[in-house]
């Protein structure tokens, strides 16, 4: 009888590579992109948008859903699949990042995390065991273990101390899990210290996880922080599973880590910058609330076949934001989100006709990305933000 996870290496090209993966709903082409579907849903599309967009994985959240609407109704419901009606793989993350966003409204026993509801007050108590167990009654097809993620930039020390309470976690939850299937991922933590994500990853890969996270990153440190440690991970993680960057989804740090080695993404970026305006081109983001849109004919960009740049005009869209009409955000995160689907396919293409490095420079030369300080300062404030409630 065939394993109900399987992954597969199809080809290599220097670092990238791009593989097969199969879960009981479905099989992914990797590189892939995940849309966060944090509660329950890709924020204002339906199920059907999703696919036709082409997302082969979806991501939800046990920390919301367990919040709300609650494990118990959606284990009733038939899980998470039946209950959203996406009849695709799904991968769950644990809540973690969650709940050690929190900041000062959480406590470490050692036991798990005790953390304050941010609906109502409420106390819960998070433990490894517990995680394992509520993904397993959602039905997801990938859960993740319970981790400590940390700011990059605190000391050291206090990023040591919580690579370790990620390991033993992580053991407690291996301990858990008893297969079946639904896989099971570890996390490798360690900041950007290359000594500390070596130790992450040895002890991590020894419990002989389905797959493996990098966790960790894309949470205040520079750019050429992150693609130094995504490009040494491929040097500590096996070569015959699945990597997991957690947490970016910015098209050219994509494509700067699918060309170090990542297989899978995530990030709720694409759908947040979409509600505002601001929409992905092979050139970098545009604002389409700007002036220079208000009497464009053609579409945000051409030759895209998402929905929105085959039925309507960059006025239109315009006039949608301008009007505050909810339409606008839709239609954005439409385009946003196929726009990083038809990327991964791209990325896909060129590593297996070995093309990969000629497509990254050409990508590169011509997409412009955001201000790095910039970047930093409105990533350390909204990290701050969600510390203090």
């Amino acid at each position: 009888m065939p394993e109900p996870f399987q992954f597969n290496v199809v080809t290599t090209y220097g670092q990238a590579r791009a593989g097969t993966m199969k879960t009981p709903h479905g099989t992914i082409n990797t590189p892939a992109f995940m849309p966060v579907a944090t509660q329950g849903s890709v924020k204002g599309l339906s199920p059907e948008e999703v696919r036709i967009i082409g997302a082969p994985i979806i991501l939800g959240n046990s920390y919301h859903l367990y919040l709300r609407p609650g494990i118990d109704l959606i284990e009733n419901m038939g899980g998470l699949h039946s209950f959203m009606g996406w009849n695709g793989p799904i991968l769950t993350d644990s809540g973690g990042f969650q709940v050690f966003s929190m900041g000062s409204f959480i406590r470490i026993n050692k036991e798990g995390v005790i953390f304050r509801s941010h609906i109502d007050g409420s106390r819960h108590l998070f433990t490894p065991e517990k995680a394992v167990e509520n993904q397993r009654r959602l039905g997801s097809d990938i859960m993740m273990c319970l981790d400590q993620c940390i700011a990059t930039d605190k000391e050291e020390e206090l990023i040591r101390r919580a690579m370790l309470q990620t390991h033993h976690w992580a053991a407690r939850s291996r301990e858990t899990y008893k297969g079946g299937n639904q896989a099971l991922f570890g996390i490798v933590q360690g900041g950007v210290s290359r000594g500390l994500r070596e130790e992450s990853a040895q002890f991590i890969t020894s419990l002989d996880f389905s797959g493996y996270a990098v966790g960790g990153l894309a949470v205040g440190e520079s750019k050429r922080e992150m693609y130094d440690i995504v490009s040494y991970m491929d040097q500590l993680l096996p070569k015959d599973q699945p990597r997991y960057l957690m947490g970016v989804g910015s098209p050219e740090d994509l494509v700067q880590c699918v060309a170090r080695g990542m297989d899978q993404f995530d990030c709720a970026l694409p759908t947040r910058v979409a509600r505002n305006g601001a929409v992905f081109t092979p050139h970098g983001r545009v604002d389409i609330r700007s002036r220079k849109f208000q009497d464009v004919k053609g579409p945000i960009q051409e030759k895209c076949d998402c929905y929105a740049c085959n039925h309507f005009s960059g006025a239109y869209l315009h006039h949608l934001f301008k009007a505050k009409e909810l339409l606008g955000p839709r239609l954005a995160t439409i385009h946003n989100l196929r726009y990083l689907q038809r990327l991964m396919e791209e990325l896909r293409s060129h590593i297996l006709n070995g093309t990969i490095d000629a497509y990254v420079k050409d990508f590169l030369s011509r997409y412009k990305t955001t201000n790095e300080v910039a970047r930093l300062a409105q990533k350390k404030r909204w990290l701050e933000l969600r510390a203090t409630g």
